[in-house]
C-alpha cells in the first residue's frame, strides 16, 4: 500500500470538502433518552456487512474464523467470528437487549431463532465484489427481501427492527491491490454512493432504524502498522478514511433531511471510538494497543495457520489486554472498549426509538 504519492491530492480534496462547510455532523436534537425498564425498543436486529459483523456465515472449510485459536475467549471454541470472542454485532444486540441474531446459513437449522432477526454478514465482503467469492451487500439485502417474500418476516417485524451495516474496508483493499492508489478518490465516492443506495433499499423494505458504521482508522490496523513494528498508525491511510467518513456523513445527513422523522439513519462513529481507545488504552485496561495478540510464526503465516499438524502462530498471554486480535480484527476486549466509548458518545442512544 503505497499511499505517499497520493497524499497531497487526497488531503487537498479532504480539506476542500471540509472547508466547503458541508460536513454537517448529526445533531442531537430530537433524540429523547428513554430508559424503559421493559423491552419497548426494537425486537429484531438485521445485520449486513463483513468480518466485523459476521458471526458464522462462512462455511467451516474455507475460513480461519472456524479454526483455533479464534473464539478462545468466547464461546471457548471457534464459532465463525473473526476474533477471540464477541464482535460488533454481539455488542449492538446487547445494547438493544436482544439475542445476537442467527447467521443466515443456520436459518433452517435453528428456525426458532429467526425471531431475533438475522445476520447476513460475510467476512471479507464489501458493498461491491471483493477478493472473496462471498455475497456482497446487495446480495445480502436480496436475502432479506426473499425472506420477506417467503413470509419469514412480516411488515410488523420489520417496523420493529434495527439494521446494522458494517463496511470495514474490504472494498478498499481490493481496489488498492488492483489499482494501487490511482483513482482512489473517485472510488471512495462510488463506495459511499453504493452504501447510500443500500441504506435507502433497507429503509424501503420497512426497517425503521438503520445504523451504518463509519470506516475505522485503517491506518492503525496491524497489517499496516507492521511496517513500523506496530509502533504508530499510518496517517496517510487514515486521511482517505476521513474522506470516506466525511462523504458518508454528508450522505446520511441528507437522507435524514429527506425522511419524515429525520433520524432514521444513524452513523456509528467507529473512527473516533477506535482512536479514543487507541489514544487512551489504559483507561480501558488495554496494554497492547497496536501489537496484535495472535500472529503468524513468520510473515508466511497468519493467526490460525497450521502446517503438517504444527501450529505456525503465537497467541499473547492475555487477549483481554490487547486491542487487536489478528492483523485486521479487534479482540473481544477491543470491541468492548469501542462499545463503551460509543455509549458515552451518544451514538447508541439514537438507535433506540
Amino acid at each position: 500500500m503505497n499511499f505517499h504519492n497520493q497524499l497531497f491530492p487526497l488531503l487537498t480534496l479532504f480539506f476542500i470538502v471540509f472547508l466547503s462547510g458541508e460536513r454537517v455532523l448529526q445533531t442531537e436534537a430530537g433524540h429523547h433518552h428513554h430508559h424503559h425498564p421493559h423491552h419497548h425498543g426494537p425486537a429484531k436486529l438485521f445485520v449486513f456487512g463483513d468480518s466485523y459483523a459476521d458471526t458464522g456465515n462462512i462455511q467451516k472449510a474455507v475460513s480461519k474464523s472456524w479454526k483455533d485459536p479464534y473464539g478462545i475467549t468466547f464461546p471457548g471454541k471457534p464459532s465463525g467470528r473473526f476474533s477471540d470472542g464477541r464482535v460488533l454485532t454481539d455488542y449492538i444486540a446487547k445494547y438493544l437487549k436482544v439475542k445476537s441474531p442467527i447467521p443466515y446459513r443456520y436459518r433452517k437449522v435453528i428456525p426458532e431463532h429467526v425471531k431475533y432477526g438475522m445476520n447476513f454478514a460475510f467476512g471479507g465482503t464489501g458493498v461491491f465484489n471483493t477478493l472473496v467469492p462471498f455475497p456482497n451487500m446487495t446480495t445480502q439485502i436480496d436475502f432479506l427481501q426473499q425472506l420477506i417474500k417467503d413470509k419469514v418476516y412480516s411488515a410488523l417485524d420489520l417496523t420493529n427492527s434495527v439494521a446494522l451495516l458494517s463496511v470495514a474496508g474490504n472494498d478498499y483493499s481490493r481496489f488498492m491491490q488492483t489499482n494501487g492508489s490511482q483513482g482512489l478518490e473517485s472510488f471512495v465516492v462510488s463506495v459511499v454512493n453504493q452504501t447510500t443506495m443500500n441504506l435507502i433499499r433497507i429503509k424501503e423494505l420497512g426497517v425503521k432504524k438503520i445504523v451504518v458504521g463509519a470506516l475505522q482508522p485503517l491506518g492503525c490496523l496491524p497489517q499496516i502498522t507492521a511496517s513500523t513494528s506496530f509502533q504508530r498508525c499510518n496517517e496517510t491511510s487514515n486521511a482517505f478514511v476521513l474522506l470516506h467518513n466525511t462523504l458518508l456523513n454528508q450522505a446520511v445527513t441528507k437522507l435524514n433531511q429527506q425522511t419524515r422523522d429525520r433520524s432514521t439513519f444513524v452513523i456509528l462513529n467507529l473512527f473516533d471510538s477506535f482512536m479514543s481507545v487507541l489514544n487512551h488504552p489504559s483507561t480501558h485496561n488495554i496494554r497492547n494497543k497496536l501489537y496484535p495478540c495472535c500472529v503468524g510464526a513468520s510473515s508466511n503465516y497468519s493467526c490460525g495457520s497450521v502446517e503438517n499438524d504444527v501450529k505456525k502462530y503465537r497467541v499473547c498471554d492475555d487477549p483481554k489486554s490487547a486491542f487487536f486480535w489478528d492483523l485486521v480484527h479487534p479482540t473481544q476486549a477491543g470491541w468492548n472498549a469501542v462499545y463503551n466509548k460509543l455509549r458515552t458518545m451518544n451514538d447508541l442512544q439514537q438507535i433506540l426509538y
